[in-house]
């Protein structure tokens, strides 16, 4: 079927449902849902999963669920104002990991909204250097902080991009107390700025991922391109989940190197620090109950049937479905665990 014909099926099946409202179980959920997500790129992650699930939860439901990528601010914004149901949201561990940052536009998603079900982890938060870099692994990066060289890190401020940073500064102070103070942020935008400051040789690291910057690691040692992963932060046992074909040209056991226990990032003197970065659905608070627990149980017959993990998994993300009460107590947990990283650091 030609793009064209695809796009007059398409309209043609939601002018139908427009015409012919689509009533999904007993919770009279809306018969075309908006998923606002919070990033604006159709390219990235955020959209890649979001797009997944939406797919999937219109087939299940009978529904139509289209996405709309219009940014962090804009889709808290959209969610706080429809309590009808109409208005749904996913994103990912940002939305409350700015909160913890203070970033402005971020508010405690567990006050403020209802945080629902999990549905995917991104493995590919990455670290990287330059290939001809002299620092060839994190704990060259710690050495070098020890030694009193000021090593610059590109980072987004605020969220996922940060947490890795903030853990760099952590390990650094309880390995060698007031190191920490060489490891300073180069705080930018887009992924494609954090790889520029590298290309201009103006930050020593910069935080990736293996989706975006797995190519620039199969460069030759020469190019002013060419990097290398000195750390994921993802823990060792999300990877194994991955397909053993990986990323690109690499594969899951060479990502594998990248990770606790290869690589040692201390959380506490005792334990590494890891981060999965996970995807989940957000509620406004009046949104009907049953109609959040019509959504949440339509995914979990969605995971139970097998066929969304493939797609996930074929597109490097690992699924991980938790019910709307377990994923809200589990975030809540692992929102106050990160809280201590932060905190440790927060005078420097």
């Amino acid at each position: 079927m030609t793009g064209l014909l695809k796009s007059i099926a398409a309209a043609a099946g939601f002018a139908a449902m427009v015409a012919s409202p689509v009533l999904a179980s007993a919770a009279d959920l809306p018969s075309n849902i908006r998923l606002v997500i919070g990033s604006k790129s159709t390219g990235g992650d955020t959209y890649q999963n979001s797009a997944i699930v939406a797919e999937a939860l219109s087939k299940k439901l009978d529904i139509n669920v289209k996405v709309d990528a219009v940014g962090a601010s804009e889709a808290f914004k959209a969610l706080q104002r429809d309590s009808r149901g109409t208005t749904i949201m996913i994103f990912h561990d940002q939305s409350y990991l700015a909160n913890l940052y203070g970033v402005r536009g971020y508010d405690d998603i567990f006050e403020n909204y209802v945080v629902g079900p999990t549905v995917a982890i991104n493995p590919g938060n990455a670290y990287l250097v330059a290939k001809n870099s002299p620092m060839q692994s994190m704990e060259d990066v710690l050495a070098a902080a020890a030694s009193g060289q000021r090593v610059r890190v590109a980072i987004q401020a605020g969220g996922v991009s940060e947490i890795g940073f903030s853990a760099m500064k952590n390990a650094a102070k309880i390995m060698n107390p007031g190191s920490e103070k060489n490891i300073v942020p180069v705080n930018t935008g887009s992924q494609a700025d954090k790889n520029q400051l590298m290309f201009d040789g103006q930050a020593d690291v910069i935080n990736g991922s293996v989706q975006a910057n797995e190519q620039f690691t199969q460069l030759a040692n020469d190019d002013q391109k060419a990097m290398r992963f000195i750390w994921l932060t993802a823990r060792e046992e999300t990877i194994e989940q991955a397909n053993p074909e990986g990323m690109g040209d690499t594969s899951r056991d060479e990502l594998l190197a990248f990770t606790t226990p290869n690589v040692n990032v201390t959380f506490d003197g005792k334990k590494n620090f890891t981060f999965d970065k996970e995807f989940f659905l957000l509620f406004n608070k009046d949104m009907d109950a049953e109609q959040i627990a019509a959504i949440d149980n339509a995914l979990k017959e969605i995971y139970a049937e097998g066929e969304i993990q493939k797609t996930q998994k074929a597109s490097f993300f690992i699924p991980n479905y938790k019910p709307q009460a377990e994923a809200s107590t589990y975030l809540k947990e692992k929102r106050d665990e990160y809280r201590q990283v932060i905190d440790a650091i927060a005078t420097n």
